[in-house]
């Protein structure tokens, strides 16, 4: 277990921001990351789990406390059941059970971070989830101080949430465990237009996994989605904001606001999300309030692929990042009356 101090963590993350950690331990097995964080506990220490990195915003002072680096590996192939390490590269993992000939997660490829961020975060991408493919997930229990194993159904999924990350202080994942499915070597039925479209099919088709997995690479490459150390719109953490749910009574209010200033004719995007609750697009709603690709002027700005990343052109700061988060997430309020929420998780700094 590697142990360094006044440690850099911006290197260690996407957005290549944040200052140094007091402690930065990296931990390679299961017993060594459970060793790291009793000992945090037990001392009182704050702590920070790092895993890929792509969903983190840390202040520029840095972290007073312990950075856990979780690089653990494991990567196993029982029939149809895949267990991953929590410290596995996802993509990497990806793009190996899509090399079994296995489907399930295909439409998940090129989301850089580490497979024990997926549940925290119910990863997805192009109508797939993990949750639905998720059957448990093998955690430390810091409260109960005993490494648990937590059914798929009992982790809280809903849309970017779940039970650990309602409780962020209580589990560390070690390991996902998920079933996926022998079609022949054929992808999940296609649930998202812009994918069925690029592959010249119908929602609800099948096609060769691989060729899925292709077309979301080069589908999230043209967004400035997959990691590319050449190319600033990369430096970012992916949708920097969630996509807004509203409540009937909410979208009904939201509509009137498009109308009076987008005019009678226009029609946001809308999706089912629940019983009484409309999805619509945080793309959408900064575009529409005037933050469009490439935004900004300083060293942060919207990226110049998806008005949904905000990037480091190279020299920014955290400060610089969160000033423009804030600006585009007022500039959506004040324009339509819908408060967007990061994604990303904060680090000693908030909005």
């Amino acid at each position: 277990m590697q142990e360094l101090h006044d440690a850099p963590l911006a290197p260690l993350t996407t957005f290549r921001l944040g200052g140094p950690a007091t402690r930065l331990v990296t931990a390679t097995t299961d017993d060594e990351v459970i060793a790291a964080v009793r000992a945090a506990d037990a001392a009182g220490d704050p702590l920070l789990i790092i895993g890929g990195g792509s969903n983190l915003v840390i202040g520029d002072k840095g972290f007073d406390g312990t950075a856990l680096r979780i690089a653990t590996r494991g990567f196993a192939l029982d029939g149809t059941t895949l267990t991953l390490a929590a410290g596995e590269n996802w993509s990497e993992a990806v793009a190996r059970t899509v090399e079994a000939g296995l489907a399930g997660v295909e439409c998940l490829a090129g989301i850089p971070g580490s497979a024990g961020a997926t549940p925290i975060q119910n990863v997805g991408a192009y109508g797939q989830e993990v949750s639905t493919t998720i059957t448990e997930v093998v955690a430390y229990d810091r409260r109960a101080g005993e490494t648990v194993t937590i059914p798929g159904a009992e982790c809280g999924f809903s849309y970017r949430h779940s039970r650990f990350k309602e409780h962020p202080d209580r589990f560390v994942v070690l390991r996902v465990r998920f079933a996926l499915e022998d079609a022949g070597g054929l992808s999940a039925p296609l649930k998202y237009a812009e994918t069925a479209r690029a592959l010249g099919v119908g929602a609800g088709d099948r096609v060769p996994a691989a060729a899925a997995r292709e077309t979301v690479l080069a589908l999230r490459a043209g967004k400035g989605m997959v990691l590319d150390p050449a190319d600033h719109d990369t430096w970012s953490a992916g949708s920097f904001f969630t996509n807004p749910i509203l409540t009937e009574a909410e979208h009904a209010v939201f509509l009137q606001r498009v109308r009076d200033r987008l005019g009678p004719e226009t029609a946001p995007p809308a999706f089912p999300a629940g019983e009484g609750l409309v999805k619509t697009s945080a793309a959408w709603l900064i575009d529409r309030a005037g933050f469009t690709k490439g935004y900004g002027s300083g060293p942060a700005r919207i990226s110049t692929k998806h008005t949904l990343a905000l990037t480091n052109r190279g020299q920014a700061t955290t400060e610089d990042l969160l000033a423009l988060a804030r600006e585009v997430r007022d500039g959506v309020h004040a324009a339509f009356g819908v408060t967007l929420v990061n994604e990303p998780v904060t680090v000693g700094v908030s909005l």
